[in-house]
C-alpha cells in the first residue's frame, strides 16, 4: 500500500505540530492554526488525533471527536509527496478502529463535493451520503456532503 515505506503511527503530540500545520497549509484553503491543534490535543477530552510518521517526520495525520456513541471525523490529510499511496486509507482505518474500540456505533464527516479523492476514499471505506449542509465552507460558500458509516 505505501510502496515499501516504513510508516509508524502515534498519538499527536506538541512536537508534531510544526509538521502538521505545514501539511494543513498545503492541504486546505482555510487551514487550522497550530493553536487550534494544540487545544485539540491538550484540552479537548473528546478528541483523538494521530500522526503517520516516516522516521521522525510527520507525513499525515487525522483526528476525530467522540460524542456519546458517535465518531465525528474532524480532519485527515497526507503530505502532498505521499498522496496516492494508501496513506489516507490507513489513517481513516485508524479512526474507524479507534471508534469501534471505544464502543461507537456510527461515524460521520463533512467533505467538499469538489474533493473527489476524499469522496472516493470515504465511499470505498463504506461511508454513504446523508445529505448536504448548504454553504458550510465559509471560505468559498461551498456546500458540505454529510457522510455516515455504521461501525458495527
Amino acid at each position: 500500500m505505501n510502496a515499501g515505506l516504513d510508516i509508524t503511527f502515534e498519538n499527536m503530540k506538541n512536537t508534531h505540530l510544526a509538521d502538521v500545520v505545514e501539511i494543513e497549509r498545503q492541504s486546505f484553503p482555510t487551514p487550522w492554526s497550530r493553536e487550534a491543534y494544540f487545544q485539540e490535543i491538550a484540552g479537548n477530552d473528546f478528541a483523538y488525533y494521530t500522526v503517520a510518521l516516516l522516521g521522525d517526520k510527520v507525513i499525515g495525520y487525522c483526528g476525530m471527536w467522540i460524542i456519546l456513541d458517535e465518531v465525528h471525523v474532524t480532519t485527515i490529510a497526507a503530505h502532498p509527496d505521499y498522496r496516492g499511496r494508501g496513506l489516507g486509507a490507513q489513517l481513516l482505518d485508524r479512526l474507524v478502529n479507534e471508534g469501534r474500540r471505544r464502543g461507537c456505533n456510527k461515524m460521520t464527516l463533512e467533505v467538499r463535493p469538489s474533493n473527489y479523492p476524499a469522496l472516493r476514499l470515504y465511499t470505498k471505506t463504506g461511508f454513504i451520503s446523508g445529505g448536504l449542509r448548504p454553504g458550510y465552507y465559509a471560505d468559498t460558500g461551498e456546500d458540505a456532503v454529510i457522510m455516515w458509516m455504521d461501525l458495527y
